[in-house]
């Protein structure tokens, strides 16, 4: 047992773990950035950086061929911290290493943390508009609002993961089922012809899924464009089926039917994170410079406020200057000016402040640690007798 862990010590403590973790993170490094020309940024960091496997398909069977980004850097964590405590000693001579090594560690707990716990949203604003909820770039949700009340909406929202195929999904709060029919996670929408005799590419029977014709694409992960998902379902309530219902993003106005007294309407949207405050676009602006159309500045002047009163101010976001409120940043990200819209994204990173942090800990003991030989050098080099 002893000499287990005794090995167990020394392969965690070792050089040669830690040279070897080194290269296969510039592999991965490298298959990564080859493979961002048919994944895209979003996708490639999933697949090699936020995972412990790069997985390929064997068949229809994901098989592991890869250490990934996660594995990769908790070994080299644990590499780091065992080697400290193992081998190292807190002396002045070697105080430059121990705090570039304590960096090089911080800067590993920060990527873990942003790829468990990073969020970012998009708000959209109109000018005079005021929002209260950003929206998600690839996460979509089922959004059944009961709109009977005149002073309120009271909203159930599902997750798109959620509405698997032929799953029967009945929330608490919904006096009916939902039961997946059919499932794209790509797809296009057309209005079909009133008199088309064409047989129907979907099992939709209520609301307009009847006048539409839906095909299904292939997958994108191409960064500039989106998979926007088409889902069929069918409502089923005690007194029998309420029909079966088409909803896609393509769809910008929701779909309304009647249900013991009460209306109901049907949306497939962005998956939205509510805020306890609102923002209202006041001006957007795209300055560009004089006697040219080149961009100069992005900028939107905006108005925070909160509902208890506290909080209540005018705010100027442009490039390299965001707001920060309440754990979130909002960055100037897309503009149309002839809309007189704004594109802010949303970032909540709890672990912003690391990589900063991180790299002012390296530079300092690199700088101290190069001081302090460069100092040894100096007085080796006056002890040394000139040569006649």
């Amino acid at each position: 047992m002893n000499s287990f862990l005794v090995s167990l010590r020394n392969f965690f403590t070792s050089l040669t773990l830690t040279v070897v973790l080194l290269a296969l993170s510039l592999v991965l490094v490298f298959a990564a950035t080859l493979d961002q020309v048919n994944l895209g940024i979003w996708a490639v960091q999933q697949k090699y950086f936020h995972s412990l496997f790069v997985l390929a398909k064997l068949g229809d069977i994901p098989v592991p061929v890869f250490p990934g980004g996660y594995l990769i850097g908790g070994l080299l964590l644990i590499n780091l911290i065992a080697a400290h405590f193992y081998r190292f000693k807190l002396t002045w001579r070697k105080a430059g290493i121990q705090l570039t090594h304590l960096g090089f560690i911080l800067l590993l707990v920060g990527e873990l943390m942003s790829g468990l716990w990073q969020e970012s949203y998009t708000m959209r604003i109109v000018e005079g508009q005021t929002v209260n909820y950003s929206e998600h770039e690839r996460d979509f949700e089922l959004a059944v609002i009961d709109t009977t009340e005149a002073k309120f909406d009271e909203v159930t929202a599902i997750p798109e993961s959620r509405l698997r195929l032929d799953e029967t999904l009945q929330h608490p709060r919904l006096p009916f089922r939902i039961v997946t029919r059919l499932h794209y996670p790509n797809a296009a929408l057309a209005r079909r012809a009133a008199d088309s005799s064409a047989p129907a590419t979907h099992p939709a029977t209520a609301g307009v899924g009847p006048q539409v014709a839906l095909t299904p694409l292939p997958v994108t992960y191409k960064d500039s464009e989106r998979n926007l998902p088409a889902i069929c379902f069918e409502l089923q309530a005690a007194a029998g089926s309420l029909g079966t219902w088409l909803v896609s993003p393509y769809l910008e106005t929701p779909q309304t039917f009647q249900h013991e007294g009460k209306t109901w309407t049907l949306e497939l949207r962005p998956k939205r994170a509510y805020k306890p405050f609102a923002i209202k676009l006041h001006e957007v602006r795209h300055d560009v410079y004089p006697g040219t159309e080149i961009p100069k500045n992005f900028s939107s002047r905006v108005q925070l406020t909160t509902p208890d009163g506290r909080e209540d101010r005018e705010v100027l976001i442009y490039m390299n200057n965001p707001l920060r409120y309440a754990g979130l940043t909002f960055y100037q990200h897309q503009m149309d000016a002839g809309r007189k819209t704004t594109g802010l994204l949303v970032v909540r990173n709890p672990s912003w402040q690391l990589p900063y942090i991180s790299c002012a800990l390296m530079t300092l003991g690199l700088c101290w640690q190069f001081l302090l030989h460069l100092g040894g050098f100096s007085r080796r080099r006056r002890a040394t007798p000139v040569a006649a």
